[in-house]
């Protein structure tokens, strides 16, 4: 049976005392054997979280990878550079990093700096594979893509362009995230029996990827404006293994709360 998964995405939030503050609050409400529990703060953060969460059972997860080892990329962050501060977890082809935005906070004439691909989140989920990490694969549609009746075509595309090259045996203990894109961070949800068919629907290419084995092995979340109020229906769906919060894990109760209703 897999074990429920709830990861909080920080994003671009949090100071490194307010990130310390936040963990110490976590740690005393979360702390379930029942679930897994994992928290993505900003990198510079990533140090101080990692000592805050020693001789807990919350992992420790960063938002973003680069694919090379070392070298000349200037302001990237290696898989072994993650695995070195303590990272079990790490977030790759998020929409945020497609510039695939459910809220367009940026000027539209900057989206251009926002240009992830199925290419290089293949490429980064191969580099976190090599240091043992788990990658956390985001894959979702926009509502165009959506009122066009593209969901799954979408999805699939995204899903075999990232995992091309990639065997099964790898990624047993990787995570498919799916997140409508129109949902994240607009405080609209997909409604639960759409979002289990597009679960469900995952789970049924993963099996075409790899096998049905591996397919009923990874755990694939739910993301898009969950929160305590709604997480409890969300988790109970057979192929919604848990959930990519967001705005939701910047607060510790209602985080916990959300933990609380995977159990």
């Amino acid at each position: 049976m897999r074990k429920k998964l709830v990861v909080g995405n920080w994003k671009m939030n949090m100071t490194r005392p307010e990130a310390a503050a936040c963990v110490e609050g976590l740690v005393r409400l979360v702390g379930r054997e029942d679930v897994a529990v994992a928290i993505c703060p900003p990198y510079l953060a990533l140090d101080c979280v990692q000592y805050l969460l020693r001789n807990t059972s919350i992992a420790l997860g960063a938002q973003d990878v680069f694919w090379k080892e070392s070298g000349a990329f200037t302001g990237q962050v290696s898989a072994n550079m993650l695995a070195d501060v303590g990272c079990s977890y790490c977030i790759v082809g998020h929409s945020e990093t497609r510039g695939r935005f459910g809220k367009l906070e940026v000027a539209e004439s900057t989206l251009g700096y926002f240009s992830e691909t199925d290419e290089t989140v293949n490429l980064k989920i191969k580099a976190l594979l090599y240091c043992s990490i788990s990658p956390i694969l985001c894959v979702g549609e926009t509502l165009a893509e959506r009122e066009a009746g593209q969901t799954d075509e979408v999805i699939a595309s995204q899903l075999k362009g990232a995992l091309d090259g990639i065997d099964g045996s790898e990624f047993r203990e990787g995570v498919v995230a799916y997140e409508p894109v129109w949902a994240i961070g607009t405080g609209k949800t997909c409604d639960t029996a759409e979002a289990e068919r597009v679960c469900g629907m995952i789970r049924s290419e993963l099996s075409k990827i790899f096998d049905e084995d591996t397919a009923n092995s990874i755990r694939i979340q739910y993301g898009g404006s969950v929160k305590a109020s709604n997480a409890k229906e969300l988790f109970s769906q057979p192929n919604i293994d848990g959930g990519l919060v967001g705005g939701a894990s910047l607060n510790p109760n209602e985080f916990a709360d959300i933990v609380k209703a995977a159990a």
